[in-house]
């Protein structure tokens, strides 16, 4: 994995092997890159299921002021910090800690927010209901998704491409 554009391009990053999580392939990370690209700069981004990091260190390099990054999986939350290292202190936040704790905690609210959830389960959907209810995306703000759950929040759908069985979607508030 690499970060594919911006100050950071060519920045190579550790990935780690834990079942039901995957990478974000580079060509789906350069597709979604390319349909937010107007909303990044001086973003502040949410990564709420972080993994490697690999998503909201993309948007520092291409722009975002800050990304707050949420990650509970021990072996996860290692190689995230190690491939914030070269980023300055004041780009990002980390958080171990559960996305539903996190979410129920945070007093932020944000421009963008990553959602990579496990495709297992139903995290998805729990995430988007509990953004909405506590209010936590700005009003031009956008939730860029990869998932294969069928989001059944009411959000306004403002992009959708499909690979393979995953979908990316880029989400606003339905007003």
């Amino acid at each position: 994995m690499r970060i594919i554009s911006g100050k950071y391009k060519g920045k190579k990053l550790l990935g780690f092997d834990i079942d039901g999580t995957r990478p974000t392939m580079d060509r789906v990370k350069e597709s979604m890159f390319a349909m937010i690209q107007t909303n990044l700069k001086d973003a502040v981004c949410l990564d709420l299921f972080a993994g490697s990091g690999s998503l909201g260190i993309e948007a520092i390099s291409n722009g975002a002021s800050k990304c707050i990054f949420v990650e509970k999986n021990n072996i996860a939350y290692n190689i995230l910090s190690k491939n914030l290292e070269n980023l300055s202190s004041d780009e990002y936040e980390k958080h171990k800690i559960d996305y539903l704790d996190y979410l129920k905690k945070n007093n932020l609210s944000f421009d963008i927010i990553f959602l990579d959830p496990p495709y297992v389960g139903t995290y998805l959907n729990k995430s988007l209901r509990l953004i909405n209810e506590y209010n936590i995306l700005k009003e031009q703000g956008i939730i860029v998704c990869e998932h294969t759950e069928e989001i059944k929040e009411d959000y306004k759908i403002v992009k959708q491409k499909s690979y393979g069985n995953k979908k990316v979607t880029i989400l606003s508030k339905n007003n």
